[in-house]
């Protein structure tokens, strides 16, 4: 059974989240994205905790959190049933003060101490959003092992990192990638917006799902074909172009300035446009780290395919010119589920040519998308990256020129403007 697998979201009990992200928007929203398997986010919240037992039937869900430690590293957990969730919360109590309020608590823990008492309840750890400036495992170490002292049981990519970027990082040719939405709210754009192609054996409850995912992250043979016997693996990886990402690039965090790496460490990380911080970017950060492990290229791993993806919202809204939660954009995008059952099928699988019935503009716009040839103005310094028609004129400190770093962005260059272009 192949399905999709969104599992790293959040509740409404979590900061900066939308007031509707409760379980049944949850399970409704996934479903029209085309999910099969949705992370709950946030069991360990003890309100959000009463709702979620009320669905441990639904055979979409798995118990998931994200705890951070004393280190500002934020780690994704995956645990077994109800019973080791309240068992964790217990363990927790002492070192945390706001596990009773905060969706994604904080705990005087250190990744070793974490890890240590995930494997107790026997649940699943990794690191969240790997990469980023902020927050993540690679911020603040240069190996995976200097924070958990033993192999972790994933690795999430995050929205600004794919596997080409990671493989290439010796440390983690043996842990699996995951790539998830992260998502505050249940929008179209957010939740499912990266997601993973999973072969499970079937769908059940929290616990069952658990053992389907577990199965999944100890399967290695990705790609082997004799290795029928064993359906638990990941297919492949979907995730947004890590330039649409916020910290793809280098970049200031208050005006948005992009910076060469070289030219952000002779400034000492101080913006000299606005005075605001220069974030190092995952795309920067990654290059740091391949070459701190003394990489052999000729020896990385047989992954799964990474897809690169782009929200159904956010091509209409390309498509039409009209932003996102507008109802323009929304009333196109429920004509498409209603035709076709959810959002993913929409992107990857229908006919271009019935695409187009609904609306001409969006289908085009998709054939582009399919055939990489759409734009992108790329992300950094916490402003995410923008998609479009047209080759965008990046930034970047020093105001230079047109050069390599600004092809890199882009595919094959459309050769008239949308309006002209989506008239043929």
């Amino acid at each position: 059974m192949i399905v999709n697998a969104d599992l790293h979201i959040h509740s409404r009990y979590s900061k900066g989240t939308s007031k509707f992200m409760n379980i049944e928007n949850i399970i409704k929203y996934g479903k029209k994205k085309g999910l099969e398997i949705i992370g709950t986010g946030d069991c360990l919240h003890p309100i959000y905790l009463k709702e979620i037992k009320h669905h441990n039937n639904s055979n979409n869900l798995l118990l998931t959190t994200e705890i951070e430690d004393i280190n500002r590293i934020h780690h994704l957990i995956f645990i077994p049933n109800i019973s080791k969730v309240e068992e964790l919360r217990e363990l927790l109590k002492t070192y945390s003060k706001n596990i009773d309020g905060e969706g994604r608590p904080k705990v005087v823990l250190n990744g070793k101490e974490l890890f240590k008492i995930i494997k107790e309840i026997e649940g699943l750890i990794g690191p969240a959003h790997a990469f980023t400036p902020y927050t993540s495992i690679y911020k603040s170490f240069n190996s995976i092992y200097d924070c958990y002292y033993e192999k972790p049981d994933f690795l999430e990519l995050g929205l600004s990192a794919d596997t080409e970027m990671a493989n290439s990082i010796e440390e983690l040719k043996d842990i699996p990638f995951l790539s998830n939405s992260d998502a505050h709210s249940f929008y179209p754009h957010r939740l499912g917006r990266e997601f993973n192609r999973i072969e499970i054996n079937n769908l059940g409850n929290f616990e069952h799902n658990f053992e389907e995912i577990k199965q999944v992250l100890k399967n290695k043979n990705y790609n082997d074909a004799n290795n029928k016997d064993n359906k638990n693996k990941i297919i492949a990886n979907y995730g947004l172009d890590p330039a649409l990402g916020k910290y793809y690039l280098t970049a200031c965090s208050r005006c948005y300035l992009r910076y060469n790496i070289n030219d952000a460490k002779q400034l000492n990380y101080k913006c000299a446009e606005c005075g605001g911080r220069i974030k190092k970017g995952v795309l920067d950060r990654s290059r740091e780290l391949q070459n701190n492990n003394n990489n052999n290229n000729n020896n990385l791993p047989d992954r799964p395919p990474y897809h690169k993806i782009i929200p159904l919202s956010q091509i209409i809204s390309l498509s039409i010119n009209k932003n996102i939660g507008t109802k323009a954009v929304d009333s196109i995008w429920q004509q498409y589920i209603e035709a076709y059952g959810n959002e993913i099928t929409v992107l990857i699988n229908i006919n271009i040519e019935d695409l187009k019935k609904i609306n001409e503009k969006v289908g085009k716009i998709i054939y582009l998308f399919r055939k990489n040839k759409i734009y992108i103005y790329p992300g950094g310094g916490g402003e995410y990256g923008k998609i479009s028609i047209l080759k965008p004129k990046i930034k970047w400190y020093g105001s230079k020129a047109e050069s390599d770093n600004d092809q890199k962005f882009s595919s094959n260059k459309p050769k008239t403007t949308l309006d002209k272009w989506i008239k043929k």
